[in-house]
């Protein structure tokens, strides 16, 4: 299968909205387009890090807080200074930026700015003709490249799957920042999935909700299915060497929400795996049926301040003690700030 085209886009530090480049992700998703979304209030050296360890053709920034020459301007001085000046910059910011500004913009580097009233079929089409083209082995190898600078260590591979909405994304933030302050030299990589829509692109979103995942000491790559059963990708495996053979400590890698039948992690793929659940699975003959119950080491029933979580930690419980695998189960409520049951997780990460 050919290899998408795949852009970064963004909303600037002191811009709250994201209706506009929301829309605008939509169309290019239509089209085919891996859409590598990092959020709003994104600062310059956020974009251009993301931009660059995701491998992608071009940034586009949605701004309206009205400090867009400058803003552009640096996000281009970053990625020449990270000799990446390969990636293109485009963007837009509606009634907020005016044609000199544009014109300015330009000179200093910009592709081109979009203004409001803009057909999105027109913006679809300058993307894929301006950066539809470029060469892949570059862009890949910048990334890798990224991910050098000391002596290979044997990382650890944890892998995180559930079903979707369970709070797999959030627990990995929790405890990358865990990891971040136990060990002031430790280094993270990441690895996040997302489903490509059937025939068309995808959005790679996971980055928007990883707050702790932006230190300089994680490294982090979105892949797409493209159409792959099973919650991984076919580029995972290689990733996974790439992340070995660097400066990582410790890997993380998150699968999509994945059903009943789901066994993302072949042997030898993790070092170690994790179900993330919620309480609310359904019946407790629901519970005979998850084939990740039989082969997690550890399984997480997450929001666990929900009505029920302490009858799905037991209901769970009985379930493993029939494998005799010394699973464990974990209750976590994730988005709690210094929740003792990640606390808990992460011991059990770590050991």
């Amino acid at each position: 299968m050919a290899e998408p085209l795949r852009i970064l886009t963004a909303v600037p530090i002191c811009d709250g909205h994201d209706s506009a480049i929301s829309t605008i992700n939509l169309e290019f998703i239509r089209h085919g387009l891996e859409v590598v979304y990092l959020g709003y209030h994104r600062s310059a050296r956020d974009i251009v890090r993301a931009a660059i360890q995701e491998g992608v053709r071009a940034i586009g920034i949605s701004s309206y807080n009205g400090g867009h020459i400058e803003f552009f301007s640096e996000v281009i001085a970053l990625l020449k200074a990270h000799r990446a000046s390969h990636i293109g910059v485009f963007g837009g910011g509606g009634g907020t930026i005016t044609k000199a500004d544009a014109a300015k913009m330009q000179h200093q580097g910009v592709d081109r700015i979009f203004f409001a009233g803009t057909p999105l079929s027109e913006l679809t089409a300058f993307v894929k003709e301006r950066y539809g083209k470029r060469r892949h082995a570059t862009l890949r190898r910048i990334a890798v490249d990224s991910m050098r600078g000391r002596a290979a260590s044997a990382a650890r591979v944890i892998g995180i799957t559930g079903p979707g909405g369970a709070g797999k994304t959030t627990l990995i933030d929790e405890l990358v920042l865990r990891l971040l302050k136990a060990r002031s030299e430790a280094q993270i990589a990441i690895i996040s999935h997302d489903p490509s829509i059937v025939g068309k692109g995808a959005l790679l979103g996971d980055r928007a909700t990883m707050i702790y995942s932006q230190d300089d000491r994680v490294f982090m790559r979105s892949l797409a299915t493209r159409g792959r059963a099973g919650g991984l990708s076919s580029e995972t495996a290689r990733w996974l060497r790439a992340m070995k053979s660097g400066r990582f400590d410790l890997v993380f890698v998150e699968t999509v929400g994945i059903g009943q039948e789901a066994l993302p992690f072949r042997r030898g793929l993790v070092d170690k795996s994790i179900f993330v659940t919620g309480p609310d699975y359904g019946s407790r003959l629901q519970l005979q049926k998850i084939a990740m119950l039989d082969a997690a080491d550890i399984v997480v029933v997450n929001k666990g301040d929900l009505a029920g979580a302490a009858t799905a930690v037991s209901e769970i419980e009985q379930r493993l003690a029939v494998n005799r695998r010394g699973q464990r189960v974990v209750s976590t409520v994730a988005r709690r700030h210094r929740d003792p049951g990640v606390d808990r997780l992460f011991e059990e990460v770590s050991a």
